[in-house]
């Protein structure tokens, strides 16, 4: 105690020289009333300042677990996702894949129907030149054959007498009768 109070000497002897003094006297100073007052109100502040303390730390440890319910919900949801995603991603290049198949098989088809109709319409061609040949050639015929008659028919008429012609239809009616 003796320690304490040369402290006090020495930290009033050095405050007097500045004008503001250090009263030693621990009654004459209420530093028990001052000391007792602190304690007190640290008591009384130390349990309810705890109690305050107590229940924010409750609501934050709450809010924290709430929080980290919600983030393992989200994982969850995220994983869901990403599976669906997943599953999405397999059925759209499945679709792809029927897709190109049926536009080959289609560009296929298209082309085997378009060779088929070129050969349809090579045939149908052919035989459409080969009936108008045939057509042309009967006309030439038919022509041929008028110019021959027709000239024969003027060469008859030139070279047969009145007496030739008694002879033909004479030998021709005896042929029909005889």
């Amino acid at each position: 105690m003796e320690d304490m109070h040369q402290i006090f000497s020495v930290f009033s002897e050095y405050h007097t020289t500045e004008g503001v003094s250090f009263n030693s006297n621990i009654l004459e100073a209420n530093v028990i009333n001052i000391i007792l007052l602190l304690s007190g109100l640290i008591y009384v502040l130390k349990q309810f300042l705890g109690s305050i303390l107590v229940a924010r730390q409750e609501k934050v440890l709450a809010a924290i677990q709430e929080s980290e319910e919600r983030l393992q919900q989200a994982n969850i949801r995220l994983a869901e996702s990403e599976k669906q995603l997943a599953q999405t991603q397999i059925v759209i290049n499945q679709i792809i894949d029927e897709a190109e198949s049926i536009a080959k098989k289609v560009r296929q088809s298209i082309l085997d129907q378009g060779k088929s109709d070129v050969e349809r319409l090579t045939i149908a061609s052919k035989a459409s030149i080969a009936t108008a040949e045939n057509q042309v050639r009967q006309q030439i015929q038919q022509q041929i054959t008028s110019l021959a008659i027709n000239k024969v028919m003027l060469q008859l008429q030139n070279q047969i007498t009145s007496a030739m012609q008694t002879r033909i239809v004479d030998s021709n009616i005896s042929q029909l009768g005889g």
